[in-house]
């Protein structure tokens, strides 16, 4: 678990593509001449078309990465219409910048840059907009650290906002980090596999001596994502679990309210 002490809160390329020279000269220019500047002009342009179809290239090989993890060599090859020699360079590259990373068998998977990127993009989307007030209430009542995630393709959990507790000895950090959904309570709450209480308590999963409570933001057509109070277990004991967990609910029905006005579920647990 990562501490802090107590301090004010806050936690196309467009190619230059080569201008044909405008002509002065006579309709009488030697032709070979003309031949040579053609050539020129493209020998000019030829390292920035280079250049951009290898950038194409490694977005492709990016977006296959992460929609169809976990994923062979030959699988994202042929994903971009790469030889395997090709693919397997530029994934190379993307793997020594995080942007994937590669398993003991072999398979490709996203990387942690992937992962933080995605996570900025989508702390701007409605729900985080909506979650924001819901995360300041509960970590200021509850005085622990409070998180919005939400289900990754990569079959975890990832957390998309955060706003940090108010005890000098606080979870902080874990913005764009992901988390296995088996046997965790933002994991369990993604899933639907929340008791009648409508939260989730699990001690020491992740991290050693750390308590996570968590509830479902749900709506007729699923679950939209998941509210996580993450404190040490030494106060998080089970009558502060309780006080905690119902204030974890009550916030994220309020959240899936205001998300789905008509559409709302104030009851997702395990059946």
């Amino acid at each position: 678990m990562k501490c802090r002490t107590a301090s004010p809160r806050s936690d196309d390329e467009v190619s230059p593509l080569a201008r044909p020279a405008r002509s002065t000269a006579s309709s009488t220019a030697i032709p070979t001449a003309g031949r040579a500047s053609s050539a020129a002009d493209r020998s000019s342009s030829a390292p920035g078309a280079t250049a951009t179809r290898s950038v194409e290239r490694a977005l492709g090989l990016l977006a296959h990465v992460c929609e169809s993890a976990p994923t062979t060599l030959s699988e994202c090859a042929k994903a971009v219409a790469l030889s395997p020699t090709t693919a397997l360079r530029l994934l190379r590259t993307l793997e020594g910048l995080d942007f994937v990373s590669r398993d003991e068998g072999g398979d490709f998977h996203p990387g942690s840059l992937a992962f933080r990127f995605g996570a900025v993009a989508l702390g701007r989307n409605q729900m985080v907009k909506v979650a924001e007030p819901a995360l300041e209430r509960l970590s200021v009542r509850c005085g622990e650290s409070a998180y919005l995630g939400i289900a990754a393709r990569t079959g975890e959990a990832v957390y998309i906002a955060m706003a940090e507790g108010t005890f000098s000895i606080r979870h902080a950090g874990w913005v764009g980090r992901t988390v296995p959904v088996d046997r965790t309570a933002i994991g369990a709450a993604l899933q639907g596999r929340t008791p009648e209480c409508g939260y989730v308590v699990v001690r020491s999963k992740v991290e050693e001596d750390v308590t996570a409570i968590a509830a479902p933001i749900a709506w007729t057509g699923g679950i939209a994502g998941a509210l996580n109070v993450v404190g040490p277990s030494y106060r998080l004991d089970p009558d502060r679990s309780r006080d905690v967990g119902e204030a974890v609910a009550a916030e994220a029905r309020t959240i899936a309210r205001t998300l789905f006005p008509t559409h709302h579920t104030s009851e997702v647990t395990s059946r």
